[in-house]
């Protein structure tokens, strides 16, 4: 018997399904609507317990250094933790007390007579009220300076009188005339003005201030308003006062010849 083609091909398919290996049938590894529990939020929770814990810990770290460091504290001291804020003569431990924070921020170099402690994390440096410290300086225990990082650069406070809001305000004035003398230095008279005039409002009524300004705008063909300055630099020099403490002043003789002249010079509609 002849076999079609038709025929052939479809024997040849039913060899082969016979041939070919038998599937065992999918079974469900859970019923419908199981709840498959997630190893991620073991993790999360575990995670939540660590960070707690570590938390609470930190906590009652804090609260015995305060303790410790309110023990034996003078009232200017202790005033100075109640505010956050540094001061010289501090102990280690009000340092912690007075920057919220715990040994582990710093890195502590030296020991014995001198003992410094730096920021360990520059991202997360610690802070007291005024701003970040940059490090802090102990001589026998006691704070004998520190330093802040301020947006105009390092200041350095070695005495009571160098943490008043005066002091504050000069260091801050001076490092926005640097500034300003930089730009001056290179011709840019209209930054250095804005440093110039920045600083001015800091500390104001400071001669030195006040003759960059008075260059400055001398600089910029601003004749009217750098006679101005100049002639304020003469009255807060006091010139009386010159004259009767000459030595104190002797550095500022140079820059008083100079105003003088320069206010002739602007007078008489010079150059």
């Amino acid at each position: 018997m002849r076999r079609t083609p038709l025929a052939a091909a479809l024997l040849a398919l039913a060899g082969a399904a016979a041939c070919a290996p038998r599937m065992q049938p999918v079974r469900a590894i859970q019923p419908n609507g199981a709840v498959v529990p997630s190893t991620a939020d073991a993790t999360v929770a575990r995670a939540h317990a660590e960070g707690r814990s570590a938390r609470e810990a930190a906590r009652a770290e804090h609260d015995q250094t305060v303790a410790a460091a309110l023990q034996a504290c003078s009232p200017a001291t202790c005033d100075a933790i109640a505010r956050g804020q540094l001061a010289i003569g501090m102990t280690r431990e009000q340092v912690l007390a007075a920057t919220h924070t715990a040994a582990g921020a710093w890195d502590e170099r030296g020991g014995g007579f001198v003992t410094t402690l730096s920021a360990r994390d520059e991202g997360r440096a610690p802070r007291d009220g005024t701003a970040e410290v940059a490090y802090v300086t102990l001589e026998n225990g006691r704070v004998r300076s520190f330093a802040y990082r301020e947006p105009q650069g390092i200041r350095l406070v070695a005495s009571p009188a160098d943490a008043t809001a005066e002091a504050q305000a000069r260091a801050r004035a001076e490092a926005l005339r640097r500034e300003g003398d930089d730009f001056a230095l290179a011709g840019d008279f209209q930054r250095a003005l804005d440093r110039y005039d920045r600083a001015d409002v800091i500390a104001p009524n400071d001669p030195e201030t006040t003759l960059r300004i008075a260059r400055a705008l001398d600089k910029q063909l601003r004749p009217y308003e750098a006679l101005i300055r100049y002639r304020l630099f003469l009255h807060q020099l006091e010139i009386e006062k010159i004259r009767a403490h000459g030595e104190v002043y002797a550095s500022m003789a140079a820059a008083i010849a100079e105003a003088r002249s320069r206010i002739i010079v602007l007078e008489r509609g010079g150059r």
